[in-house]
């Protein structure tokens, strides 16, 4: 029974990391579905919510100035969620035609871009985080695709920076999302991507609804956009630089709110699992949001069973040695933390695997307990804009190594 049990857990666990990135992969050469863009040049109205962004925001601010998009068709909202530091003051030495600033007392994020989109005047939004810097034709890349009325949102393209200040958790991460963006690419090619983040995406105006509270914004509202049967897909020129994770113990508590709002988001827009409804759609949201995150626990049980069927035969040993080396490395990683150290990828990779799993029980536990994260705060590093981090940047595609520009 415990090895039936086993085979069944290790099985899931092949599947949830290789078997189905695989499916996807080999969908996406198999299903085409392609889509029009053109040069269009729509009025975009870009929405900044942030609270306590001193530090960045006025280089922000002047990344924003700098992209290259017709200023009259480009509006800007930066809204304040309260802030008690400089921002709000550095923000009014900017505000013009172009860039408004909107203040509001302390509330959250959701109610913060609710009152935003209220606000503006474009028929294309684009959400941007405050330390996210944009390459200058990300503007004109993300907007292209809506030539295509099938298109509903686009997902731009967040690429994490190199840094020689970085910390440990940042070579996973980075690690972690060039996989991601090539399912990404994948899942758009082939219909829909799964969902868009903060750091840039685009969605028409006319599908926007207001955000809830206690969910990841950016879940829930780019893939309300497929609730709307429009496409929501990736485009990998829509460039953003984003600034690697810092230390792992803010990172830790960064990727349990995330993860805790990312699962009320699926609980959300529990409405996309309907394969009857949403095809294909609903078994990659399934695989990606749902069963990623709750593999987990299937890992805990094959940490159970492994040793104890130890002399059941010879791959149960390996089985156990193998976690037993594996969870070692993630050990020496929370060392290399501690000390402040820069730890080999070999150690990196199982340390954020360690730390993302982690993550995943407390916000599992959050959920049961019904606890609502409804206010954020910035806890990244700023981006670097130093020669030595944005020349080491990797791009999507190899093919287009050579047409990554730095951001002014």
């Amino acid at each position: 029974m415990m090895e039936g049990i086993f085979y069944f857990s290790v099985i899931l666990v092949l599947w949830t990391y290789a078997g189905y990135p695989l499916v996807e992969l080999l969908r996406s050469r198999i299903w085409k579905r392609p889509f029009q863009k053109e040069p269009i040049t729509p009025s975009v109205s870009m929405v900044i919510a942030c609270h306590n962004e001193e530090a960045g925001i006025e280089k922000k601010i002047q990344n924003v100035l700098s992209l290259d998009y017709p200023e009259e068709l480009l509006e800007i909202m930066i809204v304040s969620d309260g802030s008690t530091d400089k921002t709000e003051e550095i923000v009014k030495r900017y505000e013009n035609k172009q860039i408004h600033l909107l203040c509001l007392p302390r509330g959250g994020k959701a109610p913060a871009l609710n009152a935003a989109v209220e606000k503006v005047t474009g028929e294309i939004l684009v959400f941007s985080d405050a330390n996210s810097m944009y390459r200058e034709d990300a503007i004109r890349n993300i907007v292209q695709p809506f030539a295509d009325s099938s298109i509903g949102g686009v997902a731009g393209n967040q690429v994490y920076q190199k840094s020689r200040k970085k910390g440990i958790a940042s070579d996973g991460e980075t690690s972690y999302w060039n996989l991601d963006r090539i399912l990404k690419k994948a899942q758009s090619d082939a219909g829909n991507t799964i969902s868009a983040t903060g750091a840039i995406y685009a969605i028409r105006r006319s599908l926007f609804m207001t955000v809830p509270e206690g969910v990841t914004d950016d879940f829930v509202t780019s893939t309300r956009v497929i609730a709307q049967k429009k496409r929501l897909i990736f485009e990998p020129e829509a460039i953003c630089f984003e600034p690697v994770a810092g230390a792992a113990k803010s990172e830790f508590g960064r990727k349990t709110r995330v993860i805790t709002r990312g699962l009320r988001g699926v609980l959300f827009m529990k409405e996309l699992l309907n394969p009857f409804r949403f095809g294909f759609y609903s078994f990659q949201l399934f695989m990606h949001k749902v069963m990623r995150r709750l593999i987990v626990f299937i890992i805990l049980l094959i940490g159970i069973l492994s040793p104890l069927l130890w002399n059941h035969a010879w791959w149960f040993k390996a089985a156990t040695i193998l976690q037993i080396l594996f969870y070692s490395e993630a050990l020496a990683g929370l060392l290399f933390s501690k000390w402040g150290k820069k730890a080999p990828k070999f150690i990196s990779i199982p340390f954020y695997f360690c730390m993302v799993n982690a993550a995943v029980l407390v916000a599992v536990w959050n959920i049961l307990r019904g606890e609502r994260i409804k206010l954020w705060s910035p806890d990244r590093l700023s981006v670097d804009s130093s020669n030595d981090s944005l020349s080491e940047i990797k791009p999507v595609d190899d093919n287009e190594q050579g047409k990554q520009k730095v951001p002014s």
